[in-house]
């Protein structure tokens, strides 16, 4: 059954069109994938299933076909028309809605009948505990009733290890997850999940995956369903439209159009064997340990040994939640070590990082670079202002922008593209866009040592293979050093000299990105135990 129809739907954002002629029905109980690059449109349309503000198409129609309560006005899936409302008894009558030009009440009601998971979000009750945060999810049921389904989604999602635990102690994924089973707990008769795992490493991104299996796609619920991982497509979708630049390019059957959009994506560089200087980053013994009155002792980074050469790309790599971000802070002076050392190269000078003051990290700080996860840019500049000004760039006009467009293109951006973005604001780019500019942000100061906190969690292959190639140049250009934390194993493959495990604040092993990843990639039979 026909649940929504998008009819030629257009889009403009300052004359700039982002979706063009947009058409697609999504079938009740199906799941359609929406595969792109960055800036292609895809978050734009998820924000329109929604019913976000400014996300009103500017052509085109959506039909929600409902079925709906004439008494209490009650909204549900189609297929439930003739049934009698769980509310007041009424029998559900059949309702074709012009979504975005129906009445407010409507409208509302239809909205809150929507669940979504955005990208790179997590919208937790930081002060809640997990099942209080689930809890808050589920409407219509007895307390005790409500108390056992939030038990059963915190078990799916699987999360029942820190089902009392307060959610700003959960790592990254943690959250993600919890996220997650409170979307499904609000019982939506469409669920929208745009890249929910794209900064995930693969055992956390495989839990997410099979729990929208689990609680969603075999529950029968409605899903659209935005991500480049191409496995996402063929294992959760049913149809898949691939759009590119706002146009439908390609759709049809997910193996289909995956295949298709893998081969436009080109292969890095060949990889050369990289000439490093000495060391550049010693830590010794470094610790970092929180004190938290649900968990106790939290030793976040236990005893880290490291060294890093200059001009080598070394990665960190673990599952969410192993000390990963914490040990980058450390390292830039954002967060003090509980015990250890901590020494950057300066010149020929070893700098004591772990002193604070101009002749300690202060000395060090204007030659380090660093990208973080929770990234933000300044929402009052444009692009041009957040590369230069916000900065402390002071470059006469012309040259920053020349500056600007060249590390603009060096993070995926081709150049017309790139002259058109220096004038938007952070709030009309896409995620992805923001992402790369914010990317572009650390490197255009050109660091000594760039430490980079998942760079390509939200960034479409094509781009990733870009951004992995500008790395390369910009070590062997400028000489740079670079920290890179990533849950992309086949970036971490292609862009890394060396790398290191970590898991529960230590480093367990330190060698060949390829030893190490295969240390940490699911096997067969785990994912086959995560399945059943």
């Amino acid at each position: 059954m026909s649940f929504i129809e998008i009819e030629n739907v257009s889009k403009k954002f300052k004359d700039v069109e982002v979706l063009k002629n947009i058409s697609v029905n999504i079938e009740e109980g199906a799941v359609l994938g929406i595969l792109g690059r960055s800036g292609a449109g895809k978050s734009v349309l998820i924000n329109m299933l929604r019913g976000m503000k400014d996300y009103k198409p500017d052509g085109g129609k959506i039909y929600f076909n409902i079925a709906l309560c004439p008494d209490c006005r009650i909204v549900d899936s189609p297929s439930k028309a003739g049934s009698n409302c769980s509310d007041c008894g009424c029998e559900l009558e059949p309702l074709r809605v012009d979504f975005w030009n129906c009445d407010r009440l409507l409208f509302a009601a239809i909205k809150r009948r929507i669940s979504i998971m955005l990208q790179r979000t997590f919208a937790l009750y930081e002060d809640d505990t997990v099942i209080e945060n689930v809890m808050k999810g589920i409407t219509g049921h007895e307390p005790d009733e409500a108390t056992y389904m939030a038990i059963d989604l915190i078990e799916m999602a699987q999360m029942s290890h820190r089902i009392t635990h307060i959610a700003r102690d959960l790592s990254g994924g943690e959250k993600q997850r919890v996220v997650l089973a409170r979307q499904i707990a609000k019982e939506p008769m469409l669920f929208l999940a745009d890249e929910p795992t794209g900064t995930l490493d693969p055992k956390t991104a495989e839990l997410i995956h099979q729990a929208l299996l689990e609680g969603v796609k075999e529950k029968g619920t409605t899903m659209v369903i935005t991500s480049h991982w191409p496995e996402v497509m063929r294992k959760l979708s049913d149809y898949v439209i691939w759009i590119d630049k706002g146009e439908i390019i390609e759709e049809g059957e997910p193996e289909v159009v995956v295949e298709k959009f893998l081969a436009q994506v080109p292969l890095p560089e060949k990889r050369e064997v990289a000439k490093t200087g000495g060391p550049i980053i010693k830590m010794e013994g470094v610790k970092k340990y929180y004190y938290s009155i649900e968990r106790g002792v939290v030793k976040a980074v236990d005893d880290i040994n490291l060294t890093v050469d200059e001009g080598e790309i070394f990665g960190i790599v673990g599952l969410s939640g192993a000390g990963k971000t914490t040990l980058s802070r450390i390292l830039y002076g954002l967060t003090d070590p509980s015990n250890g050392k901590i020494a950057v190269k300066l010149g020929d000078e070893w700098i004591d990082m772990t002193e604070k003051g101009f002749t300690g990290r202060g000395r060090v700080k204007p030659y380090l670079g660093i990208l973080h996860q929770e990234y933000s840019l300044y929402p009052h500049r444009n692009v041009l202002g957040n590369l230069t000004e916000a900065i402390s760039l002071e470059l006469p006009a012309e040259f920053a922008k020349m500056k600007a467009i060249y590390v603009l293109k060096a993070v995926g951006f081709d150049e017309e593209y790139a002259n058109n973005l220096l004038t938007k604001f952070p709030d009309e780019l896409s995620g992805g866009e923001r992402h790369r500019v914010a990317l572009a942000q650390v490197l255009i100061k050109e660091p000594n040592i760039v430490i980079l906190d998942e760079p390509t969690g939200t960034m479409d292959p094509i781009t990733r293979v870009q951004v992995t190639d500008s790395i390369r140049q910009a070590r062997e250009e400028l000489n740079q050093t670079f920290l890179i934390i990533s849950h992309d194993m086949d970036f971490v493959l292609d862009v890394c000299d060396r790398a290191g495990l970590m898991r529960g604040g230590k480093i367990l092993k330190i060698g060949d990105p390829k030893a190490i990843v295969e240390d940490l990639t699911p096997t067969e039979k785990e994912k086959m135990l995560t399945e059943e």
